[in-house]
């Protein structure tokens, strides 16, 4: 019998990624998506179909080993029925039809979301969740529908919950920051950018998702980098690596959470309230527990992950299409931001 890997969301950013691991370890994996796969190989098969189709995930996780759950609505997409429904009663049929199904193990991508803006750091497996916009909600409402699926039917779990993902072939609105800077335009950060933040290279969590399918019994694992600094010296990194004039400009919190939020609103800007909320806080993951569990040993701190994603977007910058499937390997436009850097300007370096 062949063990076959099913993988929901398998044609997004990191659900790509997943698949080319798990395929490279030699297993055969199964793709659900509605968007078709940008790469081949002899052990990859495409189901085309949505989550909230139940037909068609019974169809999809049939004679499945393992599945891994990734298909969601991100922040970027700021439709609230969709978090919703995708997020939440998505996850709840995968969950249910893979129990019924007989699957070995679920796994679960989840996101740091659920914790909101935690009061301390670091955050661990047992920091209460708190989400505090739509998007964690949904995704939080997500983790519960796994763990009543393993309450009332039987179905092993692992929820992984990611910081921000990085790494070669990410864009969203990391493509925002890689154009000014490559453009040589001033970045702002809020209140001095001195807030600690932590991100985690998408090979990375592919490891740890991989590696949590072997567990057996419920589990729960945050995934971050091992080493990473605070949000100014990230940028600083990068804008050395890149060797531009830009320069880091410090914005005050207030009024510019507001301002954003109200913009975000009115769809004059690709942020949502998730990035408003995350971008000038302290946020990050206490990962021992995948570490001692796992033997999770994360290849690429903050600043080589961020190196090594934008220097993709310079060697691919010219073949990007503006729309793409996927919102995190696609560009975002850049609608109010694009005057963000004009602004700049009158504040003092």
């Amino acid at each position: 019998m062949v063990n076959i890997a099913l993988v929901t969301g398998g044609s997004g950013y990191f659900g790509e990624v997943l698949c080319k691991q798990l395929l490279a370890r030699g297993i055969h994996v199964r793709m659900f998506d509605l968007n078709f796969p940008g790469f081949s190989h002899p052990n990859l098969e495409f189901f085309r179909g949505t989550i909230l189709d139940r037909d068609a995930v019974k169809q999809a996780v049939s004679g499945v080993t393992k599945v891994f759950h990734n298909a969601a609505q991100n922040p970027l997409a700021k439709d609230l029925d969709l978090f919703w429904s995708v997020n939440k009663d998505g996850t709840q049929i995968i969950a249910e039809e893979s129990a019924a199904a007989g699957v070995e193990k679920l796994i679960y991508t989840s996101s740091t979301a659920v914790y909101g803006t935690p009061k301390l750091n670091p955050i661990t497996e047992n920091t209460k969740p708190n989400p505090a916009e739509d998007y964690g909600r949904a995704k939080l409402a997500g983790e519960n529908a796994c763990k009543n699926a393993a309450k009332y039917y039987g179905l092993d779990i692992a929820i992984v919950r990611p910081r921000t993902i990085l790494g070669h072939g990410r864009l969203g609105t990391a493509h925002i920051l890689f154009d000014w800077i490559q453009r040589g335009l001033d970045i702002p950060v809020l209140a001095g950018g001195n807030n600690r933040y932590q991100f985690v290279h998408a090979d990375d969590l592919a490891w740890a998702c991989i590696a949590a399918s072997g567990v057996k019994g419920f589990t729960e694992y945050n995934i971050g980098a091992a080493e990473f600094g605070t949000m100014r010296e990230l940028l600083q990194a990068l804008i050395d690596h890149a060797g531009t004039q830009s320069r880091i400009k410090s914005i005050p919190m207030w009024p510019t959470i507001p301002i954003a939020n109200l913009a975000s609103k009115l769809g004059l800007s690709p942020l949502g309230p998730f990035h408003l909320l995350a971008y000038g806080r302290s946020t990050y993951f206490d990962i021992s527990k995948a570490q001692k569990e796992l033997g999770y040993a994360p290849r690429y701190s903050n600043s080589e992950m961020i190196i090594d994603t934008y220097n993709w977007y310079q060697a691919n910058k010219l073949c990007l299409s503006e729309v793409g499937a996927s919102h995190h390997k696609s560009p975002v436009r850049k609608q109010i931001l694009a005057l963000i850097p004009h602004a700049l300007r009158i504040i003092p370096g």
